[in-house]
């Protein structure tokens, strides 16, 4: 069998140049209940208009019908609709990072492919996920790319690349039994490396509460260049939180990249917490998005919503950073990073 890595291929750094950004459309009534789609779509559609005024945006949706409908609510937001392009298929959700396509490229040979990952919803939670983990070889059909078949579940919110070898993880969604309880630490880091042409992992502990994902690392600690990470902290000692980003923060400063050097670590708050009948959920400014010219940071309206976007725009000097208000897209359990998946350019 080929891999990936063995063909030259491997999983790009987000800031590099992207070729589109892929959307899943959130149609799904379930993760959004009763009045809360309705809220949610405002900041949706100002992710699209942003993300459309620097690159393509593919948008995954079931029919015509669907894409004239969001097309003229584009419209009505400014978007640049010569950089909107609609494609159909059946759907569950819209967390594309994690049901998308992972593509890695070869830059030698100027050649694009497809990691196909096996996909569960996160374990089973969310039935059914069947149409959501075709989706990987549906757009591969449609850019006519090579896919590679994984065979073991993964979610592209669980890893988080540096570009140079290095992937960040964590062991409560990696090692957790309902994703691939046949396989050790090793054999994942195996997987890891053969299909994402790195050749280090790197595994922090747990995630944030109220993520339904088993703690995925793009809600707690992101690179933002070859050696820097950005990771969340919490103030308050009180904060059901405090601990394990604590836990998070000691672990990364013992990390040491493949060059042997240390990581230079931003500290990035957390926001106030979010919560909906009774429930904490996941909002993070750590899931934000690196779109080709811009920084699209998920805000809370909260105090904290200045200070992380004055530290993410010191991270990101050569981009815009805006901030996008989802706090009604978080009802979803999930933001911005998680509703999308960059497609590299070559």
């Amino acid at each position: 069998m080929e891999f990936p890595q063995s063909l030259g291929y491997s999983f790009p750094a987000e800031w590099e140049r992207h070729e589109a950004t892929w959307l899943t459309f959130p149609l799904n009534r379930d993760t959004w209940e009763g009045e809360k789609w309705n809220r949610m779509l405002p900041a949706y559609f100002q992710f699209i208009r942003l993300l459309a005024e620097g690159e393509v945006v593919n948008i995954i949706l079931p029919d015509s019908e669907t894409a004239q409908w969001i097309h003229t609510e584009l419209e009505g937001y400014g978007t640049n609709l010569k950089r909107v392009r609609y494609h159909y298929a059946p759907t569950n959700d819209s967390w594309t990072r994690d049901h998308g396509p992972a593509f890695v490229i070869n830059k030698a040979q100027r050649k694009k492919a497809i990691v196909n990952w096996e996909y569960n919803a996160w374990g089973g939670k969310y039935p059914p996920f069947d149409s959501d983990n075709r989706l990987p070889k549906f757009i591969a059909q449609q850019l006519g790319l090579r896919t590679f078949d994984a065979g073991i579940v993964m979610e592209g919110g669980s890893v988080e690349f540096n570009g140079q070898g290095t992937v960040l993880t964590t062991r409560h969604c990696l090692l957790n039994k309902n994703r691939n309880p046949h396989l050790s630490q090793g054999e994942i880091e195996d997987y890891l490396c053969r299909f994402y042409g790195v050749s280090q992992v790197l595994w922090l502990d747990e995630g944030i509460v109220g993520d339904d994902t088993d703690g995925h690392i793009d809600d707690i600690t992101r690179f933002i260049n070859q050696d820097t990470v950005v990771t969340v902290v919490e103030d308050n000692k009180l904060d059901d939180n405090y601990w394990i980003l604590q836990k998070n923060l000691s672990d990364l400063k013992l990390m040491r990249l493949a060059n042997g050097q240390p990581l230079n670590i931003v500290e990035l708050p957390m926001p106030s917490p979010v919560e909906t009948d009774g429930i904490r959920l996941p909002a993070s400014y750590a899931n934000f998005y690196i779109a080709n010219d811009r920084v699209i940071v998920p805000t809370f309206s909260c105090k904290q919503d200045d200070k992380a976007l004055r530290i993410l725009e010191n991270c990101f000097p050569k981009r815009q950073v805006i901030g996008v208000n989802a706090r009604y897209v978080i009802w979803g359990l999930g933001s911005f990073h998680c509703m999308s998946q960059q497609e590299p350019a070559l």
